[in-house]
């Protein structure tokens, strides 16, 4: 059909613009190709835009890449913001240990994926690649076994035997040390050994009572940062049973926090407006831990008018009855140095950790304590709970700083002096044991490094002491070597390395005996003193096997010298309190709410100063009870144990079925009660 209509020409003089002819109408409507009607300037932009764009992406990439190459700098070379991060991930440490674990092995397999792509690996045509089947896979593998075996059983196995031989050697000689303790306790009781007082050795002829019979006591409370169990500690100090003129309490504070120092300070101008002679001491300069802070309070002038002094840390809670319970045993007994009292625990029931707690404590005290203060007249001192006779401390050089266990050193040159210690196992003194897993291992550092570095320093001394020489081979030969430093020892070495090898090299395999028998013989013993903790004995044993990892490590920092052998860290503690103590307590504040008061006389700044006080003590936070971590390398190693004994038990007669069977039920328990608490 021919188009209809007049032909139109337009022509636009303007050379910007573009000159479109339309032949007919339907022109205009027909498609036309893109690049048409553009002009050259408009060209020129869009491909200017375009250079602007990939140069902003180019220099967007450059910057992001330097930004990283600073970060890996400071983190890396000049290790900044390293410490504030770690602090901020708290939790998130093994997540982010997962992701750095997965990064490196992304880059491997990255970096192998380019060699394998350049050598032509990924081209499975390539004649010169030999892709293995699984015949050749099962062949290697059984060549790689046929291999290992008899290597196993020439180089590694005869060496595990021979280090399993002298560990259990060292396990028997530890095991006759704890038997000879237990039968010296047992005769203890079957006598009815005891300390005793004959009489009263404060009683007065005098119809008035005066208290001039009665001796000079300085009582101590050394605290730091201890907000939770100051204020209980100086309630239940401050009603101890003495006369007032005779007896002079110092808190001695080391806290760094202003806050907790202004609460310490309120509780003691509360009781010394009820008549108390107490004094508070703060530190300028902080150094030697607690026996800088002990060392200290013993330079004060006034410190010359004692006869003995009295120690307790922040958390104990003495009875009113104490001091009448422990000084008379110096009445005639000039040789006498120290008395050291029990301690019992108000939160042992707390959970599953105070209980194992429990257990090791009571042991301590009821055996090794009590046999050794009764048959040698010496023990280590505990560093609390305790009464000293100042002239003691003062001729065995006084406390010193060199170590973080200053009550063990000062218990030591004591006895290389000629004074004897005695031990009242009936005294009790309420105090508290870590409930947390980190406060535990923390506080178990500390008690385990720390002996061993005494031991490099008073072994010089104790060569040299004019003691006898069964005195001296009992320090080192057991007080010492046995007790301190062969014990964590074997328990590391044989029980959390030779017993899980023998699940892969089984010539290396240790007798029933070893695994079953005897430890459980032992942890009856141990059990012994408290006799409700019996249902607790598997995981008691599994509990001290995957400690003696902690107690090992502590024991070689102390030997060698190491970093974290001069750590000291303040246990943690709860605040927990028995039942009438807190029916005493709520008593107490009821009194004192209704006699506060102001004394006479008090000026303006005093005033202010109490009132600053007492806000401070009332704005004090409530404390949130953390619930206890679940320590997955702790608590694999006790599966693996568990796992490692199970095998050497099935691999014997079937009469260990029983055992099995309670074993697996109580460890059942034990992971129920964990995660109970967990979730709590």
């Amino acid at each position: 059909m021919a188009p209809k209509g007049t032909p139109v020409v337009v022509k636009i003089d303007n050379p910007s613009y573009s000159v479109v002819e339309i032949d007919d109408p339907d022109a205009a409507f027909k498609p036309m190709e893109k690049t048409r009607g553009k002009n050259p300037k408009q060209v020129t932009w869009v491909l200017l835009l375009k250079a602007h764009r990939a140069v902003g992406r180019v220099a967007w990439i450059a910057t992001i890449f330097w930004d990283l190459l600073g970060t890996i700098k400071r983190r890396l070379i000049f290790r900044q913001d390293v410490v504030m991060a770690t602090e901020k991930l708290g939790k998130g440490k093994l997540l982010f240990a997962a992701i750095k674990a997965f990064l490196l092995t992304s880059l491997a397999i990255l970096s192998f994926e380019v060699v394998a792509y350049f050598n032509g690996w990924h081209c499975f045509q390539n004649p010169s690649l030999h892709i293995p089947s699984d015949d050749d896979i099962q062949g290697l593998l059984h060549l790689i076994y046929v291999t290992w075996l008899p290597f196993r059983a020439d180089y590694i196995a005869p060496l595990i035997q021979a280090l399993s031989k002298f560990c259990v050697a060292l396990f028997l000689v530890q095991s006759a040390d704890r038997f000879l303790l237990s039968l010296g306790c047992f005769w203890i009781k079957y006598k009815k050994i005891k300390p005793r007082i004959e009489g009263d050795p404060f009683e007065s002829g005098d119809v008035e009572g005066c208290s001039y019979e009665y001796p000079m006591v300085l009582v101590q409370i050394p605290m730091c940062n201890e907000r939770e169990v100051y204020e209980q500690s100086i309630s239940a100090v401050c009603q101890l049973d003495w006369p007032k003129d005779r007896l002079l309490i110092q808190v001695l504070d080391d806290s760094n926090d202003e806050s907790i120092r202004y609460l310490i300070k309120a509780e003691v101008a509360t009781w010394s407006q009820r008549g108390i002679n107490i004094i508070y001491r703060h530190r300028l300069e902080r150094t030697g831990y607690k026996a800088g802070n002990l060392k200290s309070a013993m330079s004060c002038e006034y410190v010359k008018a004692y006869e003995f002094v009295a120690i307790f840390d922040a958390d104990f809670q003495p009875s009113p009855k104490f001091l009448k319970q422990t000084v008379p045993h110096f009445k005639d007994n000039p040789e006498l140095g120290l008395v050291q009292a029990r301690w019992a625990f108000v939160n042992k029931d707390e959970n599953l950790l105070t209980r194992l707690q429990n257990i090791n404590l009571c042991f301590h005290f009821e055996v090794e304590q009590q046999v050794n203060g009764v048959f040698l007249n010496f023990f280590g001192f505990n560093g609390t709970a305790g009464v000293w006779r100042i002239k003691a401390l003062e001729e065995s050089g006084g406390w010193l700083e060199r170590t973080t266990v200053e009550d063990m050193d000062i218990a030591i040159r004591a006895h290389l002096n000629g004074w004897k210690f005695i031990f009242l196992n009936d005294v009790k003194v309420l105090c508290e044991v870590p409930e947390s897993y980190e406060a535990y291992r923390k506080q178990q550092h500390r008690w385990h490094s720390g002996p061993m570095q005494l031991f490099r320093l008073c072994l010089p001394a104790i060569l040299t002491s004019k003691i006898a020489i069964w005195k001296k081979a009992n320090l080192i030969l057991l007080f010492f070597l046995l007790r301190k430093l062969i014990l964590p020892f074997y328990s590391f070495t044989l029980f959390c390395i030779i017993l899980p090898l023998t699940l892969f090299v089984p010539e290396a395999e240790l007798p029933v005996w070893v695994i079953c028998y005897v430890p459980v013989f032992m942890s009856f013993l141990n059990i012994l003193p408290s006799t409700k903790s019996f249902p607790f004995i598997v995981p008691y044993l599994l509990f001290e096997n995957t400690m003696s990892v902690t107690k090992f490590n502590a024991m070689v920092s102390g030997l060698f010298q190491l970093g974290s052998s001069n750590e000291w860290v303040v246990t943690k503690k709860a605040g927990r309190s028995s039942e009438s103590d807190l029916v005493a307590a709520t008593e107490r504040e009821s009194k004192i709410t209704n006699q506060q008061h102001i004394p006479r006389g008090a000026s303006q700044s005093e005033f202010t100063e109490y009132n600053e006080l007492k806000e401070q003590k009332e704005a004090a936070p409530i404390r949130i009870k953390k619930v206890n971590k679940i320590y997955r390398k702790e608590l694999t190693l006790a599966f693996l144990l568990l796992a490692a004994s199970v095998r050497s038990l099935l691999s014997a007669q079937g009469v260990h079925f029983y055992f099995l069977l309670f074993q697996g039920v109580t460890f059942l328990l034990v992971g129920l009660d964990l995660i109970g608490e967990q979730m709590s």
